[in-house]
């Protein structure tokens, strides 16, 4: 990614957001490793919505058009492993209305800490 990538991703928040890029998958889980990290997939069974979210808790999502890879799914807890219910014809949700559908989930069950 480069700066003029992540300024239009982040539109006008960009500068609220810290960008963290690890060399390799087991960097970033070494990263989060206390914390409680979620995958998000079409492929899971566990509805996003029926988990209690904590101040710290992280998602990882995958790439918009495969999403993440069995074996790295297979390495989570069932337990945090979600998913976003799609309409049956539906193959899956845009990726930044996945996040903020998730996001917001989450942030909402703690009382929208540090909101307005």
């Amino acid at each position: 990614l480069d700066d003029k990538q992540l300024v239009r991703a982040g539109l006008d928040y960009h500068e609220f957001a810290t960008l963290n890029v690890y060399e390799n998958w087991t960097e970033c889980a070494e990263r989060f490793k206390a914390q409680r990290l979620f995958a998000v997939s079409t492929r899971n069974t566990q509805r996003y919505d029926r988990v209690a979210y904590t101040e710290g808790d992280a998602f990882l999502f995958g790439p918009e058009t495969r999403g993440l890879p069995t074996t790295l799914l297979e390495s989570f807890a069932e337990s945090r492993r979600i998913r976003l219910p799609m309409l049956l014809d539906s193959r899956s949700l845009n990726l930044s209305n996945a996040v903020a559908v998730v996001v917001y989930e989450a942030w909402q069950q703690i009382g929208f800490k540090n909101g307005r």
